[in-house]
């Protein structure tokens, strides 16, 4: 992994450098400890992409509620979760290429500050458009966020073991926001819908704070830094339109003329997009990153993944909340095996990494999807917790615990300190947009009412993708190519 061509930087008062690479100096690539500091490092990190589960998992039990009090339809209630997931989608590439560019500490501290602010707006909302509104703008905070946190990870843990052990560390925390927001989302909507709302700022501040005190600030660059406007204005709009029209599909049909038209005018603006970083003398996003055969192999695999598992995740809420008039807490009991799973295994994984290798650790995550979705296949009219809910909820776990963190280690090795960022908004942008893929298409095969028989195609799909992503671990990715800007 190259190093940044910046001078380190001194804490006023330390006496001693504070710039990432110094910090990765800590511990080297073998140590087997870490600095507290490093530690609190870790732990900031990782509570960024906590909170950005746990706030829209939060979200979505509380639904319920907030369209009694606030007089929501359907369909205009569902944006409460799809302007969160289209904004998060949208601005994950811009955010992380935005952090490479002028500061990833800075981005990441004026996000959790937009972050606690519209959290704010949104407790004291009185009507649907601007609840809704501040949902999108929460989105956009966490769309810089995410990928901000995510490469302040990979520029301060070196390539190798102890990247392996902070990748494992941050999926624990991943896995957990949205298996304990469903449960802390039940438990606040039951008393007022607002204090889901209200839990998210402190702990944004809390993170902001933390990230003023104790990451060192962002290395001085070595020339003023200019954003490629035009090139930022054509994936932001293609990459809106996108997720916006994948997201649209379970109201509008695959082919309806608005999902055409909106896949057609997204892929133009995209390739405009191309055009200009071809052409552009600095360009936002240096095309010859896709040359990192792993890590396009990465994001497909990472897509693929999410889609199968937001399409799980529906099926089981309509098996267990439609058909069997369980409440959502109660649906998360089921789920909370798989959340105890990623807890005792994360942890670990970084140590299961450096052993086994990467590639092996992944295919027991991929591997394990595949009985947990043919156990599904076995749902009856009757729920059986013991041999089919509880082992398949494990086996979701594991791989869920296994794949995530080592598809995030392959999606970021052999790239270029100066653009973690784009990658890990890359790995982000494929995951939000494979989830709302998957769970469009997984909708779209499960035919309108509510018989179990109904629910069959959907597992079919879930299915159907946990092979496709486990085929993609034959793609040949070949030797790593060289990370030096063309």
């Amino acid at each position: 992994m190259s190093s940044s061509p910046a001078a380190s930087e001194q804490r006023p008062g330390s006496g001693a450098a504070c710039t990432p690479e110094a910090e990765s100096s800590e511990i080297g690539a073998d140590s087997p400890r870490w600095s507290s500091r490093l530690w609190i490092s870790i732990l900031i990190f990782s509570g960024v992409i906590l909170l950005d589960g746990l706030d829209i998992s939060m979200v979505v039990v509380a639904i319920p509620e907030i369209r009694h009090e606030l007089g929501m339809s359907a369909a205009t209630a569902q944006w409460l979760v799809g302007a969160y997931i289209l904004a998060f989608g949208g601005f994950l590439l811009l955010g992380g290429r935005v952090a490479d560019l002028f500061g990833r500490r800075r981005v990441l501290v004026l996000a959790m500050a937009a972050f606690a602010i519209v959290s704010l707006l949104g407790v004291f909302a009185d009507a649907a458009a601007p609840l809704i509104v501040s949902r999108f703008v929460k989105g956009m905070a966490a769309g810089f966020a995410a990928p901000a946190a995510m490469s302040l990870l990979t520029t301060t843990f070196p390539e190798g073991p102890q990247r392996n052990k902070a990748f494992g560390i941050f999926n624990v925390f991943e896995a957990s926001g949205y298996s304990s927001g469903l449960l802390v989302g039940g438990l606040l909507a039951g008393l007022n819908w607002r204090f889901i709302f209200v839990l998210p700022i402190p702990l944004s501040v809390l993170l902001l704070l933390g990230a003023l005190r104790f990451l060192p600030p962002d290395p001085p660059r070595p020339r003023r830094q200019r954003l490629d406007v035009g090139g930022a204005l054509t994936l932001l709009a293609g990459m809106l339109l996108l997720v916006f029209t994948v997201v649209s599909t379970a109201e509008t049909g695959w082919t309806s003329p608005r999902t055409l038209g909106g896949f057609a005018l997204s892929g133009l603006l995209l390739a405009s997009f191309v055009v200009i970083e071809r052409t552009v003398r600095e360009p936002l996003i240096r095309l010859g990153v896709f040359r990192n055969r792993t890590l396009v192999v990465a994001n497909i695999g990472i897509a693929l993944l999410y889609g199968g598992a937001m399409g799980f995740q529906f099926v089981l809420a309509l098996y267990l909340q439609d058909l069997q008039g369980w409440r959502p807490w109660q649906m998360a009991l089921v789920l909370l095996p798989a959340g105890l799973t990623v807890v005792a295994v994360g942890p670990g994984l970084g140590a299961l990494m450096n052993r086994f290798g990467v590639d092996r650790v992944l295919m027991v995550g991929l591997v394990a999807f595949l009985p947990c979705y043919l156990l599904m296949l076995r749902i009856g009219p009757e729920p059986d917790l013991w041999t089919v809910l509880l082992p398949a909820s494990v086996l979701w776990g594991v791989g869920f615990a296994f794949s995530i963190a080592a598809l995030m280690v392959a999606g970021t090795a052999g790239v270029a300190d100066e653009e973690q960022g784009l990658a890990a908004g890359l790995l982000n942008s494929s995951l939000q947009i494979g989830g709302a893929f998957g769970l469009a298409v997984v909708t779209a095969a499960i035919t309108p009412g509510t018989e179990l028989s109904m629910l069959r195609p959907g597992l079919l799909v879930i299915l159907a993708l946990a092979i496709l992503t486990l085929s993609t671990r034959f793609i040949r990715t070949g030797n790593r190519p060289p990370t030096n800007p063309d």
